[in-house]
């Protein structure tokens, strides 16, 4: 093999350029996951220190900022295959952005916002280096490149200027230019999806959207077990135990419904609005899926005959309707599923409409009445599809 040809050395491709590019994801993708890791739990750990309407609104913004940040370089990733040596390189110091933005969560409404609007700046300036780096591989650059790189700088000028503006207007000024990013994507006629070369490969974005969900899932797993840990295992009594492990298993189905449903699942075709659709049902979903986890922590703080917590109901109720509808949402647009035939519309309404229903009744109720009616919510979405399956498969 030349050294041109190696993954070391080899400049950045385009996909469709590739024969059979490889869908799967690429080690420096996963390393660039880990960080990850960490922000969500800081972003869960300021929800449950921040239940009122402000902070939820701050979290949700963090949430979003950084799902991009997560997000659009999965997209770039799915476009061009680049593994080589700079790539690397500046990869690393991306990571290096999204840990000053973790490290900054916990003081966000004060000094962290500096940090916090500077490290999401570079990490605009960096990308958009990527797509110079892509765009001049052949000795030419490619418009849909070119337009990448011109947005990306422009609006890493405007989320780095937020750094110096008094608040509250740096965070309004924040959120107008992330709506504005998204206008680049969606609009009809400006929209990069116009050009043909942006679409990305399907399985590998559709393995990046998994592997997120999953660290976005196991963070609730994360915040029962600290929660626990820091209470003490050995003062708690056997029903406090008893919700620890109803958390878990409840983080688990969570998972089980994705994955049996829309987990790893290309879009049933290439058309801008299915795409949209797919990217957007996907951030609303692993939203949710943070408010579930951060609502289940508080499971350690109840026994069975103490009122749950209204707060974390609140989060946990209308973030597991959220989930739901966002399954609902997400199945119209991916290839089709088996298990879809079986989890139908009527299924999905059924569990937003108890989930919703739980929130009114959970501050009146002994806690043990009101997870048994969310995890009713919960658990139909996964028992009514497996007897409906059942049924068919015994007549078979």
């Amino acid at each position: 093999m030349a050294l041109h040809d190696h993954p070391m050395w080899r400049k950045p491709q385009h996909h469709k350029d590739l024969g059979q590019p490889n869908d799967h994801v690429h080690w420096t993708e996963l390393f660039y996951d880990l960080i990850h890791v960490v922000t969500i739990f800081l972003l869960g750990n300021y929800l449950s220190e921040n239940l009122d309407v402000d902070g939820f609104l701050i979290f949700t913004g963090l949430f979003v900022a950084l799902w991009y940040a997560w997000g659009e370089l999965s997209i770039f990733n799915s476009i061009y295959v680049s593994t080589d040596i700079w790539h690397r390189i500046i990869m690393s110091v991306m990571i290096c952005t999204v840990m000053f933005m973790a490290a900054a969560i916990p003081a966000i409404e004060s000094k962290g916002w500096t940090y916090f609007a500077l490290g999401f700046a570079v990490n605009r300036v960096l990308l958009a280096f990527l797509y110079f780096r892509s765009g001049r591989a052949n000795g030419t650059m490619c418009p849909m490149c070119a337009e990448q790189i011109r947005n990306f700088s422009i609006f890493a000028v405007i989320f780095g200027s937020t750094a110096f503006l008094p608040k509250p207007y740096c965070f309004w000024v924040f959120a107008a230019a992330m709506v504005a990013t998204q206008v680049v994507y969606m609009v009809p006629g400006i929209s990069v999806l116009r050009f043909p070369r942006f679409f990305p490969r399907q399985g590998h974005m559709a393995e990046r959207f998994s592997l997120l969900t999953l660290i976005v899932l196991g963070e609730g797993f994360f915040k029962l077990v600290v929660t626990l840990s820091e209470k003490g295992i050995y003062k708690v009594s056997p029903d406090v135990l008893f919700n620890f492990v109803w958390g878990g298993i409840a983080m688990f189905v969570m998972c089980w419904l994705y994955f049996d449903f829309i987990g790893n699942g290309k879009t049933r075709d290439e058309r801008p609005a299915t795409l949209v659709k797919w990217w957007l049902g996907h951030l609303a979903l692993m939203l949710c899926g943070v408010m579930v986890g951060v609502a289940l922590a508080a499971e350690v703080k109840v026994g069975f005959w103490e009122p749950y917590p209204t707060k974390y109901a609140a989060i946990g109720c209308f973030g597991l309707a959220g989930y739901i509808a966002m399954l609902w949402v997400l199945r119209s647009v991916v290839e089709h599923r088996v298990a879809s035939e079986f989890g139908r519309g009527d299924v999905r309404l059924t569990g937003i409409v108890i989930a919703i229903s739980c929130f009114y009744i959970v501050p009146h109720v002994p806690s043990v009445i009101g997870n048994l009616i969310w995890g009713t919510a919960l658990l139909s979405q996964i028992a009514i599809p497996l007897f409906r399956g059942w049924r068919q498969f015994r007549y078979e």
